[in-house]
């Protein structure tokens, strides 16, 4: 029998929050390495939270991370995001996640801050990944349509060479064909070996391009399972998807999967960024 290797990245029992008050009670996620893995739920229910504990930009006052970027076991929980960086992770916010004031290829050039070695190779990269944004290299990040904006973030958080990428709402106020060009290119960022933890507000797109999403509701874990099935699940459905388009094949109704139940390990993929 093949072993499942570990998840990449693990929370077990986050608290976090601000000031005296909690957002984040008892969470648990599991990223199974190669895999994307959304995060959907209401407004306020800790999306945004869960991920800023993760990266360290909060310390959790209970619980732990633990990151397995190259197979070895590190504790990241509540480290500086500087150091949880160079361990190979990095984060788009879902604002403020580019430099207006600096050219385009000086925000890639600050992706790369913590390389010694190898920044031209990664510009050239990015260039392939993004033409865009050689053709634009010179002009500054602030004269950027928002989706351009977002392949630009998404590029300088690939400068560093991570192996898990935390993203933010990245189809946040786009319109929808800029939506399936930015979808489009974390499904080929995906396919080049990066694993990635999506929290979205457009939780069917999100579900449907997921091997695995978690439901957050008051902070609290409320369901889990492999994307398609959570997407086709007549309570989530009901609770979380607007009710709408629910399929004949939907999952039994109210079946809160179980915590030991995870997706299998992802395809290898054929080559990496």
């Amino acid at each position: 029998m093949t072993a499942v290797a570990p998840p990449i990245l693990e929370t077990t029992g986050l608290k976090a929050g601000y000031f005296e008050v909690n957002i984040l009670h008892d969470v648990s996620i599991a990223v199974p390495r190669g895999a994307i893995v959304s995060v959907i739920g209401p407004n306020g229910a800790g999306k945004s939270t869960l991920l800023k504990t993760i990266y360290g930009f909060l310390k959790p006052r209970d619980g732990r991370v633990v990151y397995r970027p190259d197979g070895a076991e590190h504790d990241i929980t509540g480290l500086r995001p500087n150091r949880v960086t160079a361990l190979g992770l990095s984060y788009i916010p879902q604002l403020d996640n580019v430099f207006p004031n600096m050219s385009i290829q000086e925000n890639l050039e600050m992706g790369a801050f913590l390389l010694r070695t190898g920044v031209d190779e990664r510009l050239e990269r990015m260039f392939e990944l993004f033409p865009l944004l050689r053709e634009r290299r010179r002009a500054k990040a602030g004269g950027l349509s928002g989706g351009q904006r977002q392949m630009l973030a998404m590029a300088r958080a690939l400068m560093s060479g991570p192996d898990l990428l935390l993203l933010d709402e990245p189809s946040a106020g786009l319109a929808p064909n800029v939506v399936d060009e930015v979808f489009d290119k974390i499904r080929e960022i995906n396919a080049a070996g990066i694993s990635m933890i999506i929290v979205e507000q457009n939780a069917r797109r999100s579900l449907a391009m997921s091997d695995y999403g978690y439901v957050l509701d008051m902070g609290r874990n409320r369901f889990e399972g492999p994307g398609e099935r959570l997407l086709h699940d007549e309570k989530v459905v009901d609770l979380y998807l607007g009710g709408r388009g629910r399929l004949a094949a939907a999952a039994p109704s109210g079946e809160d999967y179980e915590a030991a139940e995870r997706p299998p390990p992802p395809a290898q993929r054929r080559f990496r960024l």
